[in-house]
């Protein structure tokens, strides 16, 4: 731990004292610790358990005059609100801080004044690298990005020809959750989502018929698109139990939102979830999917790791590796409760 003097002050633990206490030279920590230079793995993981023990941390100001560097990487985001942005900066964070990089955010609305403020800010506090990240994977920035003599990554967002970007599998992370309405016995499964110009709305749409199709079974009706709110699944739940028509015994909701005004429709035409009807929404949102009575199985993108992915490759383009450029999609992960039949707390890939 940190040091405390007489007085009560605390002073930080310095690379001298990490290498008193591993028993080795204050330039074999220092490369332990950078990664570099040779050594046994026995004196690496030493020097590491020891900079751990006192919290050492090093000194950025004077690593990044040796290395050229300011340790630092810079986040743009136009998701004020920190629905998508936040979970992803959590992850982003936590792969930094082991490495002492720290991440500037910036956040705004796209517009061209704007981002330019912004990224003039991003240049001035000399940051290594850049995340651009949105509210949409479909939508990039308004401007063409000027030379920024730094690496970029985009995080579910478009990203220029050439460049890297890291966004979620809609389209399997629909299918997953579809077949596993259809493993529960499912038959008759409808979808309600959002705005049809929102490409993740139609990869769920199409990962939604794809599971179907590969199981023999005809898709519910055409899907309901709209709003990705819960006016929309409750306006839409009415009108599917409105007809005299075979109704259907699931729903897939192309987010969360839609799926709690599903179940507010279905609570008052008297219809239970999941003895009636199964449910299972999208995004993992946990103000929403928790909440819900009974709670929902839901689809999580895996925003955290996301934030991981991008700056681990950021960090790989600042030390010159080869990072392989276009969009990666990223797998997501279905979380099981009750709204679809099964016990709460399971999980699945």
């Amino acid at each position: 731990m940190s040091k405390q003097p007489l007085g009560g002050a605390y002073q930080r633990s310095t690379i001298r004292d990490v290498a008193e206490k591993a028993k080795t030279s204050v330039t074999t920590a220092s490369r332990a610790l950078n990664g570099t230079g040779r050594m046994t793995d026995e004196t690496r993981k030493r020097v590491h358990e020891v900079a751990a023990e006192l919290n050492y941390r090093p000194n950025s100001i004077a690593r990044g005059l040796v290395q050229q560097r300011s340790f630092t990487l810079g986040l743009l985001t136009n998701d004020t609100y920190g629905r998508f942005t936040l979970p992803m900066v959590t992850g982003l964070s936590e792969a930094m801080v082991d490495r002492g990089v720290s991440v500037f955010l910036s956040a705004g609305e796209y517009k061209p004044e704007r981002l330019q403020l912004n990224l003039r800010a991003m240049e001035e506090k000399r940051v290594d690298g850049l995340v651009i990240t949105g509210k949409r994977i479909d939508r990039g920035l308004p401007i063409e990005l000027p030379p920024m003599g730094m690496p970029v990554v985009y995080v579910n967002a478009a990203c220029p020809k050439g460049a890297t970007g890291f966004v979620p599998d809609d389209l399997n992370g629909a299918k997953n959750a579809v077949n596993h309405l259809i493993s529960a016995g499912r038959r008759k499964i409808a979808h309600i989502t959002g705005p049809y110009d929102f490409k993740a709305a139609r990869l769920r749409e199409q990962g939604w018929r794809h599971a179907l199709y590969e199981s023999g079974l005809e898709p519910y009706g055409n899907a309901l698109f709209s709003s990705w709110t819960e006016a929309h699944g409750y306006d839409a739940t009415r009108m599917l139990f409105s007809s005299s028509d075979e109704k259907p015994d699931a729903i897939f909701c192309g987010n969360d939102q839609i799926a709690r005004g599903v179940v507010d429709a279905f609570a008052l035409l008297g219809i239970s979830v999941p003895d009636d009807v199964a449910i299972v929404g999208y995004d993992n949102w946990e103000i929403f999917a928790k909440a819900t009575r009974p709670p929902l199985t839901t689809v999580d993108m895996e925003l955290a790791g996301l934030g991981r992915s991008a700056g681990l490759a950021l960090l790989d383009m600042i030390a010159g590796k080869v990072v392989k450029p276009g969009i990666q999609e990223m797998p997501c992960k279905l979380i099981v409760r009750e709204s679809c039949g099964a016990d709460s707390g399971r999980n699945m890939l």
